[in-house]
């Protein structure tokens, strides 16, 4: 009898332990219906006129890319170990809109991160995880996530694993060139291009996996897109069951080619695309790149442009180009309710901000809106969410907060990260 009821007392301490481990936050579904208020200053944003801002926290290290569950918990994945943690779940008990705890897990850093049918999907620099979810959408076993796919090329340049899924049960992960243009001399003025170009066997493109299998490699992936120097912000557009992705276009086209280029064609030059994706497309790095102003996508000076040649003919056009040297770092496609109607279906973009437009002034450090219609851009861009950076002019990268990752809250909300202060926002419509 007394072994019995020692069984019986393990068997119970052993289920609350479990249960306190899966649950360590305060229930933050019994608490208060308070309105979300703005911040008396908009938490420093520019907004357009009806629309308010909050600072959720700046209390987590560096964000970059973020999810938010149906509950309003947000998931964040951090360029940098926080108290030893790459990924943190994010709470508010009270009901203000500002977190209140934090439960930290993953000893890795990344960029990627995503919520689909009851996993969290969270990438490193060279592999990409998912967690298990219980039915509040919280991780069951922070350290013991399941391997989906390992061994993708760091290089240490472009080497952030940006990730997004479709709604077949495929992952997409972005390989970034390691490299600015496929130079034999990497940056080094004049130095011409390799050709072909040996990095797009395993880099600058985008690669698809199946969500459901573990421990895939390259060999076990489809090589879905080629031609993309880097893309960091990518969204699956659920209107047109396609993939769209924002590229980092090329640096340097005067440092490297200073006979063909003045620096106020490099400050400028090349846009900023971003791109519909299918299968087997081509956009072109680093034969080519696209001019804004010309409309045309030019011969790369290292594979003999000067400029004006135009080159590309098997490669995908831009839907939409935006100024150099930007840096867009997320992207969204907005389904919710909470925004005029203007706003469904279109796209959110995070510029994360340029560091190489001198002789110009710094720019960037905004989130942009394009309006969208039947899948494909219906209007002009337009500045959406400005300031982050504090008061023009931009002297330094360094001091500002600089958008990265966009969200949508489960009420039509949208969060925007600044991985370079740790800010995270939230952006709600009032009509005020």
């Amino acid at each position: 009898m007394k072994n019995f009821i020692l069984m019986l007392s393990i068997v119970v301490l052993s289920s609350a332990m479990v249960q306190a481990h899966t649950t360590s936050f305060k229930d933050s579904t019994k608490t208060k219906n308070n309105p979300i208020i703005p911040d008396q200053d908009n938490a420093g944003l520019i907004l357009p006129k009806g629309f308010g801002a909050l600072k959720v926290t700046d209390a987590y290290g560096k964000p970059r890319h973020i999810a938010v569950t149906p509950e309003g918990y947000i998931y964040v994945k951090l360029a940098r170990l926080y108290n030893g943690n790459g990924i943190y779940l994010l709470k508010d008990n009270n009901g203000d809109g500002r977190v209140d705890e934090g439960m930290g897990f993953g000893d890795y850093i990344g960029t990627g991160l995503a919520l689909k049918n009851g996993y969290l999907y969270a990438s490193s620099d060279e592999n990409v995880y998912r967690y298990k979810l219980n039915n509040q959408h919280e991780v069951i076993t922070p350290n013991k996530p399941e391997e989906i796919v390992y061994g993708l090329l760091n290089r240490r340049e472009h080497e952030s694993k940006s990730i997004t899924l479709d709604n077949d049960g495929n992952l997409y992960v972005n390989i970034g060139a390691y490299s600015n243009s496929c130079q034999v001399q990497d940056r080094v003025p004049e130095s011409p291009g390799m050709k072909p170009c040996p990095i797009l066997d395993s880099a600058g493109g985008i690669w698809q996996f199946k969500v459901d299998q573990l421990h895939q490699t390259y060999g076990n992936g489809v090589h879905y897109a080629s031609g993309l120097r880097n893309v960091v912000g990518l969204d699956w557009n659920t209107q047109t069951n396609t993939l769209f992705v924002m590229q980092h276009g090329r640096d340097q086209l005067h440092d490297n080619w200073p006979n063909l280029y003045t620096v106020q064609q490099s400050a400028e030059l090349p846009a900023e695309c971003m791109y519909e994706i299918h299968k087997g497309d081509n956009a072109g790095w680093p034969y080519i790149y696209y001019d804004q102003f010309q409309h045309k996508k030019i011969l790369a000076p290292e594979y003999g442009g000067d400029g004006k040649k135009t080159a590309g003919e098997d490669a995908i056009n831009p839907v939409i180009a935006f100024p150099g040297h930007l840096a867009p770092d997320g992207l969204l496609f907005y389904t919710g309710n909470m925004f005029p109607e203007k706003y469904k279906h279109g796209a959110f973009i995070a510029f994360h901000g340029s560091w190489n437009r001198a002789p110009l002034p710094q720019e960037g450090y905004y989130v942009v809106f394009v309006p969208f219609k039947n899948g494909k851009p219906s209007g002009e861009w337009e500045v959406f969410a400005n300031g982050f950076a504090g008061k023009a002019p931009i002297t330094s990268a360094r001091n500002a907060h600089r958008p990265c990752g966009l969200a949508q809250g489960p009420d039509g909300s949208i969060y925007v990260t600044g991985d370079n202060k740790g800010a995270i926002y939230r952006i709600i419509y009032t009509g005020k």
